[in-house]
Parts: structure tokens; sequence; C-alpha cells
């Protein structure tokens, strides 16, 4: 089919800077999309013109409406860069779109400071959880990101600051490639810019104190990082259930039994597409466990209260399950059932009763049997001697 919908990137310098192909296809369009502020820069076209309505998808049938006729899409920069091309290609085939992009905020800013592109974390901060940039947050990265508005530079400033990152240089990009571009910089714990544009970019150098809160790479956060009541999987079990959970990018986690909500807490810090569902019976722990969500810059973890295997009902399909407490023969087999194939189930048990199942479930399907015990020196008159913690057996299979 012919392309009849052309995606433009535009710039802060107007549909005159646009290359002679794309400004031809602008002045032959019957119908032209795009923002007020993408509108404003085409004045002499006699296109009908529609502004972006709230949400975007009512836009759809409008521009569905008129397949065949020559049709423009304005968009920022580049348009399938965060931008509003993978919303278009959900409903339009590739064989019907013409996508001419335009330098993104990414790359502008990236240039503006000298930075190769491929050495920095490009973030979106507008329409998503403001806490999930924490992972990003590693010493001596560079980190751009896309602003959610005016108030996005300030408090990314205090979040860093409260991090020990006060070090850390901000700059900020506003109207970038057009006459009104400005360009301003501060450290994060001395951050006082004013009247910043809504539309805006931050870039950040992650400079990190001897005393900072950095979200390490590898799975095992500090213990006393979580409030919890005792019903914690301790750091070095919950390194190897991760381990053995192996998350991947985009994938769904069911916690049940969820304790502190340290395990759904990592897996979603481990990539920041992740999804986690904690699961907990006890009203107190699932309070908890929200608290702990916010502390650690997961504000998104979905919290279920409710004991297994009827809270398991209606939820959103898992990629893996942990059953770190509460494990009885029910609820091993709801979520048995409720996997995928290629799904990983990993579940830890202390009593026996429960050891006595999972080595029942090993026999029956296979996967990993594993005895897992860590021992910490503790003080013991002028010396020292190791004192185990309880034993652990896990079992992890994967769902043929």
């Amino acid at each position: 089919m012919e392309k009849w919908l052309s995606i433009i990137g535009i710039g802060e310098d107007g549909v005159e800077a646009l290359a002679p192909a794309a400004r031809a296809l602008i002045e032959r369009a019957t119908l032209i999309v795009g923002g007020a502020r993408h509108l404003s820069h085409v004045r002499a076209n006699k296109a009908e013109r529609l502004q972006w309505p709230s949400p975007l998808t009512d836009s759809i049938p409008r521009i569905l409406a008129r397949r065949g006729e020559p049709v423009v899409v304005l968009a920022s920069g580049d348009p399938f860069f965060y931008g509003v091309g993978d919303l278009i290609s959900r409903h339009v085939g590739r064989e019907e779109i013409l996508c001419i992009p335009s330098p993104s905020a990414f790359s502008l800013a990236a240039a503006r400071l000298n930075w190769s592109q491929q050495d920095c974390a490009l973030v979106s901060l507008h329409g998503r959880a403001f806490e999930r940039i924490a992972p990003y947050l590693q010493p001596r990265a560079r980190i751009i990101a896309l602003s959610w508005d005016e108030t996005t530079p300030a408090r990314l400033a205090l979040y860093l600051s409260e991090r020990g990152m006060g070090a850390s240089r901000l700059v900020v990009f506003e109207h970038m490639g057009g006459p009104s571009e400005r360009i301003t910089e501060a450290r994060a714990d001395a951050f006082q810019l004013n009247d910043i544009a809504p539309l805006n970019t931050v870039a950040i150098e992650v400079m990190a104190d001897a005393g900072a809160r950095v979200i390490p790479l590898a799975p095992g956060l500090p213990d006393d990082w979580f409030e919890n009541d005792g019903q914690l999987t301790k750091r070095e079990i919950r390194a190897v259930t991760l381990s053995a959970l192996a998350p991947r990018k985009g994938e769904t986690l069911w916690d049940i039994g969820a304790g502190s909500g340290s395990i759904s807490i990592e897996w979603m810090l481990s990539h920041p597409a992740n999804h986690a569902i904690a699961l907990e019976r006890d009203e107190t722990r699932a309070a908890r466990i929200a608290r702990n969500a916010l502390a650690l810059d997961v504000p998104d973890l979905e919290i279920v209260t409710g004991a297994a295997p009827q809270a398991l009902e209606n939820l959103r399909a898992p990629d893996a399950i942990f059953i770190g407490g509460g494990a009885d023969e029910a609820t091993l087999e709801a979520a048995w059932r409720a996997l995928p194939s290629q799904g990983r189930i990993v579940v830890n048990a202390v009593t026996l009763e429960t050891q006595s199942l999972l080595a029942q479930a090993f026999a029956a399907r296979g996967g990993d049997l594993t005895h897992l015990q860590i021992a910490r020196a503790r003080p013991v008159g002028r010396f020292h001697a190791l004192d185990p913690a309880m034993a652990v057996l896990q079992w992890r299979a994967v769902k043929p």
C-alpha cells in the first residue's frame, strides 16, 4: 500500500529547518495532526488541523478515517524515541508509514555537552514513575532525562542530594534548537534555577559521596534497607533466590507470601520495565511492603492483600513465581498451573514439612533442589564464632 501517513519530526527551529521532502509532504497534506506547539509552525497550509486530544488514542479513529489521503503527523524530534510513533504504528502498518525524524532531545543535549550517546543512560520521566531513575544513579554515570514538567529539574536535584549525590552536576536544556534556547547548570545541592520551561531536558553527571546510597548492579541489598518484622529473606539467600528467578526485561513476578517485599522490590530494580505482584495475607505486612517499595524507589509495585491460592485468581499472568512463605500443596499446584511454558518457579522452605513438599515436587516435576545455609560471625567473649542461620531448601524448576 502507498505510504499515505507521514510522521515528521520537527524541532524548535520550525518547518523552515526541515528537508525539502518533508516540507513538500506538509504542503500537500489534507490533515495535519500535532500538538499546539507543532501546529503553530505550520501557518500557510490550508489542510484540516487536529490538535492532539487527551487521551492521544482518541485521535486514532480520525486518522484512520483518512486512510489513503495524504496525512501528516508532526512530532517532537525523533517520533520513534519516546515519541508518538509507537502509538501510531500499533494501528497503521509499516508499509503505510513514512517517517522523517529530526534530532531527538537526547542527541541535541549530548551534542551540546560533547557526550557520546552510547555511553549515556537515556531516560524518560514523562508519564513514568519518577523514582525508576534510581538504578541509573551510578557513580560517574551520565544520564539524559526527558522531564515531566518545569518542576522535574529541582526534584531531581533534591532527590540526588538526599541520596548522598549532592555534588552531581545538572544541566538543564530549554527550547533546544530554537531562538530561545537556554542552557543552565548547577550542582544538585546548590540548585536554585527558576523560571524553567515546562518542556525541558536534564543531563546529569553523577558524583557520589562516600556514604551515598547506590543501588548495586548485583542482587542482595543490605538487610537493614528493608523495614521488617523478621519475615525477610536474608541478603545472601535473597541474592541466590534472585539468581534462580533469573529476571528478564519486561517480565512479571508473583511473590507469594511476600513478607517485607524484598524479593519483589529487587526483581523490579533489576530492570525499569519489570513488574511484580506481592501477595501477602497479613495487612500489617502488606502496609510495610508498601513503605519499603516507596523507600526503595519502586512505587509501582503491585500489592495484593490475600491468601494463596484463592487470591491468585485474576492476577496478571506471571513469567516467574517465588514462594517464600506459606507454601502448601494447593498453593504449589495453583502456582504451577499459572506458569506459562518456560516460566520459572522458585520456592524456599525452612520447615521440615515444607521441605518434604519440595522433595515431592522435585520428584514429580524435576528441576533443581538445593540446600542453602549461611553463617555469620558473632562475638564469643574475646573471640568470634560462626553463628549459622536456619538452613533453606530451595526448589527451582522451569515449566516445559
